[in-house]
């Protein structure tokens, strides 16, 4: 059973699916540091992407998924910090990709974007791959 700590964020517009995908990360064994949002009055997301950088900058959490409407507001917020690699994804393949070439350490998706079943199927994905190193951690290595 895994012991990591994933993170998880979102804005109004994605709250749906980022309770789904909570349950699904606890189903699988790891903690969960759910950072909000918790109801449906409109926020801003890079507050919420700021909150999992920290906890992903502080140890807090290894990875993290961050989830709004498009999912690109997200993915612009989280990757103005150095520490993250923010990956938007619509689907497995692109998650697979994300963690195998560019060890990504946050997923994003949009929650008005994405199925249900896609978006867990894609968590799975980031979960389950594992980065390839090699040629692409030099790279990698470049981005921060």
């Amino acid at each position: 059973m895994p012991s990591e700590t994933i993170a998880i964020a979102s804005d109004h517009g994605a709250l749906e699916l980022k309770n789904a995908l909570t349950e699904d990360l606890e189903r699988r064994g790891f903690s969960v540091l759910d950072l909000g949002t918790d109801g449906p009055d409109a926020v801003d997301y890079p507050d919420f992407a700021d909150a999992l950088a920290s906890a992903i900058r502080e140890g807090r959490a290894a990875r993290g998924v961050l989830l709004c409407g498009s999912g690109i507001g997200m993915s612009i917020a989280a990757n103005r910090h150095r520490e993250i690699r923010a990956a938007l994804v619509h689907d497995n393949l692109a998650a697979r990709i994300a963690r195998r070439h560019n060890d990504a350490n946050v997923l994003v998706m949009g929650g008005r974007f994405i199925g249900m079943e896609v978006a867990k199927d894609c968590l799975a994905a980031f979960l389950d791959t594992e980065f390839e190193g090699g040629r692409h951690a030099r790279r990698v290595a470049k981005l921060s």
